[in-house]
């Protein structure tokens, strides 16, 4: 800057309001925030003044307003007095030694306790997954409860609309919730709408941004979950949305991409636990909750212990961080993890290395194309890292878009629903797991990372040498954005 033809009193006054801008950054900027989170953006408030603040007050704070954060305490502490006086089925016998404080921990983060009787099954096929679940909401007698992060009405879900239209039609209330920016200014948008009205359901945005009806907060929060529960009887999550498989982008339809996603099927006394982290969102949205008897708790054929684990800014602490690295750490023989977007901190990269050390066979299943250019290549960067520490990268084949969120440890133990392992899914986006103990219900994960492995190449170290330059720098500067939370 040419400051040679200011006055002096001009140039005083920069310098004053500069070295201010500076000290109050590094007040505020590291205060209960990671330490390279902290660091990035005090490089970028240093060296970008103007714009490093603007973003820093646009989207520093990671948290939601407090009014909200109130509500989630509220529902957290009624979930909490509502199970203490249910039964929740019984729990399998001789659960290893490190099971019941990992349970204990989720459910003093805000998890529901852990139920047993209950019964799940995946499904793998992607139009299968969205008739399932149309099936189900058929067969609904009192409620239907719809939470999507994306839910768009086109030719691959005219069928689970249809079956919404039709329970609707029953006088059965169907309450739909979809995320705010996910949905707004997407394709089909305008259609899916109208479609909600025309059958009366009862829909909301979630986590919109409206000043000027006072909901204002961080504009990229996202609420990623997705889950449907029918008369608290059955219920689905996983990694799935209510759209084709090309998500209607005509970007996506040009290169030819399709999602391939993971939903499970449960019943059980988990499913009120399904239900709870839905009417906690309704709650949150609308400031009511619906006269459903929410303390009936109906049982299962199988015998899976199950456990919901919600997540997101709404609560304290980076909820399902906490449960991934518990696993990764409790570990005696393998792991494998199957992630779009696996950004990980330096706390999840250490146990998934040390996984490696104790002599835990550790593999990840990613996709070999990205669908979103910066954390794809942030992702990129930590393939060496991790190939020379001895995990197993299986890439999934172009053009598809490897999208379930799972992670199995050694035999009885797995987690699957909507969260990535990137820290947008542990620290800005809401999401919702299932942790589940049981070898039949893991046995079912395996056959599906059978598959995964069977269609996938594995990424090599000598293959990752040839990467060119320009390469490892893009994957380098898209690493360090990652830290902006």
């Amino acid at each position: 800057m040419n400051f040679g033809s200011w006055p002096w009193w001009a140039v005083l006054g920069y310098v004053i309001v500069d070295l201010t801008v500076r000290v109050i950054a590094i007040i505020v900027v590291p205060r209960n925030r990671r330490p390279t989170s902290a660091m990035a953006w005090l490089l970028a408030i240093f060296f970008i003044p103007v714009l490093g603040v603007l973003l820093f007050l646009l989207i520093g704070n990671p948290k939601l307003p407090r009014a909200r954060r109130r509500k989630q305490d509220q529902i957290n502490a009624y979930i909490a007095d509502t199970a203490s006086g249910l039964y929740l089925g019984s729990l399998r016998p001789d659960p290893p030694r490190w099971f019941p404080p990992l349970v204990k921990m989720n459910e003093a983060l805000g998890a529901p306790p852990l139920s047993g009787d209950n019964d799940a099954h995946l499904i793998s096929d992607y139009q299968t997954a969205l008739d399932a679940m149309a099936e189900a909401i058929r067969g609904a007698r009192e409620y239907v409860h719809i939470e999507f992060y994306i839910l768009q009405s086109d030719g691959s879900t005219d069928n689970f609309f249809r079956a919404m239209e039709e329970a609707a039609a029953r006088g059965v209330p169907v309450r739909v919730l979809l995320d705010y920016w996910a949905n707004r200014w997407k394709p089909k948008y305008r259609e899916t709408v109208k479609r909600l009205d025309a059958m009366g359901a009862d829909w909301h945005l979630m986590l919109p941004v409206q000043p000027l009806r006072g909901r204002i907060q961080r504009p990229d929060l996202r609420n990623h979950r997705k889950l449907v529960v029918v008369d608290g009887r059955v219920g689905f999550l996983g990694s799935q949305n209510i759209t084709d498989s090309s998500y209607n982008l005509p970007k996506n339809i040009r290169k030819g991409l399709h999602w391939v996603d993971l939903m499970v099927r449960i019943d059980g006394p988990v499913v009120a636990s399904l239900n709870a982290v839905f009417l906690s969102d309704y709650y949150a949205e609308t400031d009511r909750v619906p006269e459903i008897d929410i303390t009936r708790v109906e049982f299962g054929e199988g015998d899976l212990d199950c456990q919901i684990v919600p997540s997101g800014p709404g609560f304290e602490a980076e909820n399902n961080l906490r449960l991934f690295l518990g696993l990764l750490y409790a570990a005696k023989q393998r792991i494998m993890i199957v992630s779009p977007y696996f950004v990980p901190d330096e706390a999840l990269l250490l146990a998934v290395t040390a996984a490696v050390d104790r002599g835990v066979q550790v593999e990840l299943f990613v996709s070999e194309q990205g669908d979103q250019a910066i954390v794809y290549h942030a992702q990129r960067s930590y393939y060496e890292a991790l190939l020379k520490a001895g995990i197993r990268i299986w890439m999934y084949p172009k053009p598809y878009i490897l999208h379930t969120k799972s992670l199995t440890i050694d035999d009885q133990v797995a987690v699957i629903g909507s969260s990535n392992m990137d820290m947008r899914s542990f620290g800005l986006n809401m999401e919702v797991s299932m942790l589940v103990r049981g070898e039949e219900f893991v046995d079912e994960m395996r056959m599906v990372e059978d598959e995964y492995r069977s269609l996938s190449r594995e990424l090599t170290i000598e293959e990752w040498d040839k990467q060119p330059l320009r390469s490892t720098v893009l994957d380098n500067l898209a690493r360090l954005t990652s830290a902006l939370q």
